[in-house]
């Protein structure tokens, strides 16, 4: 546009220089001067707008690409995200029909599996209900056991009282009654009932045992046991009907027996046994222990046929 421009205002100055020409023309040639130079002042404000905006355009390009790169970038990892998807849904398609196949198979199995289950089950709950009932029969079997055994201990201490008043009045280291192992014992020495060697009762030695047969021939509840015993001192030769020292203990378990049946004691009840030497209560071979093993121990017993009725129940 410039060059234009000064074309034209040289071709006017040469026309004025070089050859004289009408002031009408001239006039003319100065308003188109005038008319140039003001287009060219409208160009170039043009010219400024169109170069601010190809800036702006430049710009927005700039920004532009920034943003389809962005897309573009974001574009490859979705396509990456959704072949890992694709990926992944194909496994999961896979262990889906493996599920499904091992699902057809197991139910197949199962059915007979849970019927045997079932069975089992059954049984154990049988078992168990079986058990139950067991121990709780056992538990009202401990009840009367413990119950006949508190009625046991309770008459075996009221047999002990009964027979230690009937026989207060002798003399403790003759006659000792106690309680052993849910039995009444009474301990007779010899000097309180027979002579040495001796199978008869002596007179004196007659009284406690009518006393105690007064005390025991109402109890109908009761085994009597009289036990002979001898120290271990071999018998004397020549003795009447006695060869040693069993004779002798059994002997005199008989003469006491007697005594006690014939004073009213029911004969089915008592039980006459020698044990010789082989029971003593002290040991040693010395007097005082001699002394001790001679005796006659009158043992007692309350029946227990309840008890064992419930130890045999089923």
């Amino acid at each position: 546009m410039n060059k234009i421009y000064y074309s034209w205002i040289s071709i006017v100055a040469a026309l004025l220089i070089s050859s004289c020409v009408s002031q009408n023309r001239f006039t003319r040639v100065s308003q188109k001067a005038t008319q140039l130079e003001s287009e060219k002042v409208i160009t170039d404000e043009k010219l400024k707008s169109c170069i601010a905006e190809r800036e702006k355009l430049v710009e927005q390009a700039t920004a532009n690409g920034i943003e389809i790169e962005k897309l573009r970038k974001d574009t490859l990892e979705r396509g990456t995200y959704q072949r890992k998807i694709q990926q992944n849904y194909g496994t999961l398609n896979d262990t889906y029909d493996k599920v499904l196949k091992n699902q057809d198979r197991m139910q197949s199995y199962s059915k007979e599996e849970l019927t045997k289950r079932e069975k089992e089950l059954f049984e154990s709950e049988k078992r168990i209900n079986q058990l139950q009932s067991d121990v709780l029969a056992r538990e009202e079997r401990v009840k009367q056991l413990e119950k006949v055994l508190s009625e046991k201990d309770a008459a075996v201490n009221n047999l002990k009282s009964k027979v230690s008043n009937a026989l207060l009045s002798f003399k403790e280291k003759d006659l000792t009654v106690q309680v052993k192992n849910g039995k009444v014992y009474v301990s007779l020495s010899e000097q309180l009932l027979f002579k040495s060697g001796s199978t008869v009762v002596d007179p004196e030695g007659i009284a406690p045992l009518k006393k105690l047969a007064e005390a025991l021939k109402d109890q109908q509840d009761i085994s009597i046991m009289v036990e002979g015993h001898t120290d271990n001192v071999p018998i004397a030769k020549g003795a009447a009907g006695v060869k040693d020292n069993w004779d002798l203990s059994v002997l005199r378990a008989t003469s006491i027996t007697k005594i006690l049946t014939e004073a009213g004691v029911n004969p089915m009840k008592v039980v006459p046994s020698g044990r010789g030497e082989f029971s003593p209560l002290a040991e040693g071979n010395s007097a005082e222990a001699r002394q001790k093993n001679r005796r006659t121990e009158i043992i007692l017993t309350p029946k227990l046929d309840e008890l064992f009725k419930i130890l045999d129940a089923k």
